[in-house]
């Protein structure tokens, strides 16, 4: 498809990034989910404002293109977002079946922009460390992890699994 089909969908997606620049606890990343041409589902960054660390534009958008349209499933759908996705929108997109990714600014190009943030906001934000993470199976991962109660927990797994028949 050609730049300029592209081009509403990114356009939207940044139309709503910048409305951060007016409404308190929201920050500049805006998302939307396409289908068939289609935009079903748009977000932007609230996290704040909801008191949400997941409520990134991407994971807004998809959350609006899923009640929009009553399912779970966007399979086979693009997401345009402002900018490149963190690691948790990235698994949520996979959760959920989109396909395709057309993004603004890069990881490195907001890292620099946001590097004026106090220290503090940085690490919040920061998306390296959360892609490394995200990447190690658990024991490998800086966060202490134990397993308990596993048999109780696949006794309820394992119910329902037989009641979904």
């Amino acid at each position: 498809m050609s730049v300029a089909y592209h081009a509403p969908f990114m356009r939207r997606a940044i139309e709503l990034s910048a409305r951060a620049l007016d409404e308190p606890g929201t920050e500049p990343f805006g998302a939307v989910v396409v289908i068939d041409g289609t935009i079903v589902g748009e977000g932007f960054n609230h996290a704040a404002a909801h008191h949400d660390p997941t409520a990134h534009g991407e994971i807004e958008a998809i959350r609006d293109a899923c009640r929009s349209l009553r399912r779970t499933s966007l399979e086979g759908a693009t997401l345009y977002s402002s900018c490149e996705p963190c690691a948790l929108c990235v698994a949520a997109m996979h959760l959920v079946g989109i396909r395709r990714l057309y993004y603004g600014a890069s990881l490195a190009q907001s890292d620099a922009a946001l590097a004026c943030l106090p220290e503090a906001r940085r690490r919040a934000i920061d998306s390296s460390a959360l892609r490394r993470a995200a990447g190690q199976e658990l024991p490998q991962r800086d966060m202490p992890c134990e397993q308990h109660q596993a048999a109780q927990a696949m006794a309820v797994l394992g119910s329902w699994a037989a009641q979904a028949r």
